[in-house]
């Protein structure tokens, strides 16, 4: 079963040309899959558009089988979490009140504030705050944790939302080379959709059962690790010469102008 699909979608900017064009691909339930791509390349407009940010200016996406623009805020949200590169500094909220945020779509009256979860919501906040190692900090104010500490608080609010699909703009930043196999190690684990943009090309090759590589809007590339990370796909992506060890267990990338 496919749970996210793109057909024909393009988009850009209000009176200005299309950022995103003609994308169709669809991916399937408990697929790991890696977006790649220069910066301008619409990695971020990509997920946007996955997220229910922002809408397609042409082609349709559809989410569990059904138009994302047909679903409400709230019906999308129990099917999908996201991740964010921006994390708000000025909550005056505790960890544990930013991941409780992810039990909102799951509750009577949408919006309806930080009441005390119920007993059933507490036990799925703890599991997350104790997935992600938060335990020692979890009623800390956000704003006084380092930028690793925040990705990891955001991650476990993604969890505690129990989605079918997770989708993260660059993961790994801010977090040590630890909390990075870490945290790509349990998104795999998971056993759900994962959708992410990656710098790193290592990790994408590691983390990932598919690659996309975008330039200039448009798909370069889509495949597994070793047919889409190719030298020719990469040169072409990156306007630089790339160069690929192959000879151990992890692929080594070199890049040279």
């Amino acid at each position: 079963m496919n749970v996210v699909e793109l057909d024909g979608v393009s988009w850009g900017p209000r009176g200005q040309g299309d950022i995103l064009s003609d994308l169709s691909f669809a991916v399937p339930q408990g697929q790991v899959m890696a977006i790649c791509g220069a910066n301008g390349a619409g990695k971020s407009s990509l997920l946007r558009l996955i997220y229910r940010h922002q809408a397609p200016r042409r082609g349709t996406i559809r989410l569990m089988g059904k138009d994302i623009w047909l679903m409400g805020a709230p019906e999308a949200a129990r099917h999908l979490a996201a991740v964010l590169q921006e994390q708000p500094t000025d909550f005056a909220l505790t960890a544990r009140q930013i991941v409780a945020l992810g039990r909102l779509p799951h509750r009577k009256g949408w919006g309806a504030g930080l009441s005390t979860p119920g007993g059933e919501d507490a036990a799925i906040i703890h599991a997350a705050i104790r997935r992600m190692d938060l335990e020692a900090m979890a009623d800390r104010a956000f704003g006084t944790l380092s930028g690793g500490e925040r990705q990891r608080v955001m991650v476990a609010r993604a969890l505690a939302q129990e989605p079918r699909v997770i989708v993260l703009d660059e993961p790994t930043n801010h977090l040590d080379i630890r909390h990075q196999l870490e945290l790509l190690a349990l998104l795999k684990g998971l056993g759900l959709t994962v959708i992410a943009t990656l710098h790193d090309l290592t990790l994408a090759a590691e983390f990932a059962e598919r690659v996309l590589i975008l330039r200039d809007g448009r798909i370069l590339a889509d495949g597994p690790p070793d047919k889409a990370l190719t030298e020719a796909t990469l040169a072409q992506a990156f306007n630089v010469r790339a160069r690929i060890d192959r000879s151990g267990n992890t692929p080594r990338f070199s890049f040279h102008l």
